[in-house]
């Protein structure tokens, strides 16, 4: 009996809401800073905004997408 094939799942719109990431770029206080974090098997860079100044290599959470590649982001909790 022949297998079905399937075509892998389309997970390229995966929102990156709820992910954890490290900030590459310090976030500045009403302005972006960048965020590299794990998606989709990988990582991924996106400009970032938040509610407070964020300093280089801290852990942060997306809390929002505003964009493809924009995103808003908390401090993650300790």
């Amino acid at each position: 009996m022949a297998r079905e094939r399937v075509p892998p799942a389309d997970d390229s719109r995966q929102s990156p809401v709820g992910a954890v990431g490290k900030v590459t770029v310090p976030i500045p206080l009403g302005g972006p800073g960048e965020v590299l974090v794990a998606l989709r098997g990988g990582s991924e860079v996106f400009a970032a905004w938040c509610s407070q100044p964020v300093g280089r290599d801290v852990r942060v959470v997306v809390v929002d997408a505003i964009s493809a590649r924009s995103v808003i982001v908390e401090l993650l909790p300790a």
